[in-house]
């Protein structure tokens, strides 16, 4: 990388606030997202849904896929510790961990890098202090992402105040950028559920935005609303299956719950998206989505790429998804396997190609 182009004043160079010419910016590669289609890294994301929506689950678990390194839901997820601040419902975590470990971890003896906070704190007052616990208590590894769970029960003013809020979303980026992480904050609805509760700040400052709701099945169903850096409208669809972790001092069984894929298929739109895809399909699919999120760029002016959508080039595209297995063959398998595939996606409208450029359509 070549050095920066330092402008120098008339009384030197300053050491604090420099310009960097234009020849000199150069595309940043690194990775984009916590977890694929859901979660930037580092950035602020707010899951919100009205109470007892499953919300506080469908993030645990998702996170504890995170701190495991499992992909969740096809999704590739940025391996790490996590911190989950539970700052309501904390007599019950215990309990839900439990319920995750029998479920799933039955057979790993090594725990994964999840860590609990339960003291309540006020953020905008104990943020440095959290900061400095973190980097204490868990080692070396910086945490990938931190969760506050929820704003309600961290935030000491008013979720209305515009001042307060902002000194929230201040604080919450201290916290994101002490680890260049992901800081995850839960939130109610409001009163009229169509939008996270109190002062639009919060909603200005997020990188993401994850609805959380349950439908007519008693479903949960996650649905991002927008993303600044990723495509909205992306969801995830998941039941509630209980699990008895043991018995207490009086005989009487405990019981929690973990968070399973639903086989309930969301929306018209995704039906006819997966209906008739191959496996190879699928799989280039799931490669354009992740290309274009971590280097998909702006579109060419064109009469034939609609505006406001992320591009890259055909060729990226087939490179990705040679390096992804699309095919175990030798190169010529490789090349019907990722032609068969385009043709298919663009057929059933779910690619677009234009010239050289591919986009989600």
């Amino acid at each position: 990388m070549k050095p920066l182009h330092i402008i120098e004043g008339e009384k030197g160079p300053f050491p604090r606030i420099r310009l960097t010419a234009f020849g000199d910016l150069q595309l940043n590669t690194s990775v984009r997202s916590l977890i694929r289609n859901l979660i930037p890294y580092p950035g602020l994301a707010v899951v919100w849904g009205p109470p007892k929506c499953g919300k506080s689950f469908w993030a645990f678990d998702a996170l504890m896929h995170v701190a495991l390194g499992w992909d969740y839901r096809d999704n590739r997820v940025q391996q790490g510790p996590v911190v989950y601040c539970a700052f309501e419902g904390q007599s019950g975590f215990p309990a839900r961990a439990e319920a995750f470990r029998q479920r799933f971890l039955s057979e790993q003896s090594e725990n994964p890098p999840f860590y609990l906070v339960t003291i309540p704190l006020d953020l905008v007052r104990d943020h440095a202090e959290l900061v400095e616990a973190i980097s204490a208590q868990i080692g070396d590894t910086k945490p990938v992402a931190v969760a506050l769970d929820t704003l309600n029960r961290s935030l000491r003013g008013s979720e209305s105040s515009d001042e307060d809020m902002a000194a929230y979303v201040t604080a919450a980026d201290a916290v994101k950028l002490a680890f260049q992480c992901s800081v995850v904050v839960i939130h109610h609805c409001g009163h009229d559920g169509t939008r996270p509760r109190g002062h639009s700040s919060l909603i200005g400052a997020a990188d993401a935005q994850i609805k959380v709701s349950r439908d007519a099945a008693d479903n949960i169903v996650a649905e991002v609303e927008f993303a600044k850096d990723g495509p909205s409208g992306y969801v995830v669809t998941s039941r509630l299956e209980v699990v008895d972790v043991g018995k207490d001092d009086d005989g009487e069984t405990i019981t929690s719950c973990v968070v399973v894929e639903s086989e309930v298929q969301r929306t018209p739109k995704q039906e006819k998206a997966n209906k008739g895809l191959t496996k190879t399909a699928r799989t280039a699919l799931r490669v354009l989505t992740d290309v274009l999120g971590e280097c998909g760029t702006e579109p060419p002016p064109s009469n034939h790429i609609p505006p406001r959508v992320r591009v890259t080039t055909v060729e990226t595209w087939r490179r990705y998804c040679y390096q992804r297995g699309i095919s175990t063959g030798e190169d010529r398998a490789k090349q019907k396997a990722f032609k068969s595939a385009a043709e298919l996606l663009v057929a059933n409208g779910q690619v677009a190609i234009w010239g050289d450029h591919v986009w989600i359509s």
